[in-house]
Parts: structure tokens; sequence; C-alpha cells
């Protein structure tokens, strides 16, 4: 029955996150070799501050890095490069959408933010989009 439905919780979603990362093509999980991947429901105060958006519904998911063109051997990241997908915002546009499953859009953001760690800007992602 429809009306005892649950929203996935960190858990299934994190299961979701991880079955579109497994189904990524070889080539781009090798270039995504130590990239971490994490679920919270919302991004926290400072990280929406820091990509300046107010409201924590728009933030759907964040790359936090740096991305594979200026990474260097002789000067290593002192932290691991990291997705993090943020629960409500995607289960609020998935409501919203509504003619993509859940895992499509999970999957969406999480390319999006690999994207990001790949050097690409959020232009160059919506160009590539605009052009598949």
């Amino acid at each position: 029955m429809v009306a005892n439905l649950l929203a996935p919780n960190l858990e299934d979603f994190e299961a979701l996150a991880r079955s579109a990362y497994e189904a990524l093509p070889a080539e781009m999980l090798r270039l995504c070799d130590g990239l971490e991947i994490f679920i919270a429901d919302f991004a926290d105060d400072a990280t929406l501050k820091a990509v300046g958006v107010d409201n924590p519904f728009e933030l759907t998911g964040i790359y936090m890095g740096v991305d594979l063109s200026q990474k260097s051997l002789a000067d290593p990241s002192p932290e691991p490069d990291r997705v993090v997908l943020f629960r409500r915002p995607i289960l609020d546009e998935w409501a919203d959408h509504g003619s993509i499953t859940l895992g499509e859009l999970v999957t969406h953001v999480l390319i999006h933010e690999i994207g990001h760690h790949f050097g690409l800007s959020d232009d160059d992602m919506h160009r590539i989009e605009e052009a598949g």
C-alpha cells in the first residue's frame, strides 16, 4: 500500500549512492581512486556559507577536495577527496521532478559532483548535458 511507504533513511540512501558509484564506467572509477562518498541529511552552515547558499534545500551535493587538474604529487592534499550527497534536498527535488527515479537522480547528482573532482565547472557540465 502506497500510504505505508517511507522515505529512504541515510543507510538506504548510501546504498543507492554506492550502487550508482559501482555502476560507473571502469575508466571513471579508476580516476576516482580514493574518493570518499558520504551521505548527510543537509549541508552544515559552514558549507552553505562557503558556497554562498542560504537555503539548505538548494544544495544537493558537494565535492570537497583538490580536483585532478590541480593535484600534485609534490604537494599532496591533507584531506581525502570526498563527495557528500544531501538526502533531504535530493528527496525534495525528486518529489518535485516526478518523471525520474530516485536512483536516477542520485546518479545524476553523484556524477555532477565527480565532474568537479575531474576539474569541470558547473558551466562545463551544463554544456555537456545540453550537448548530450
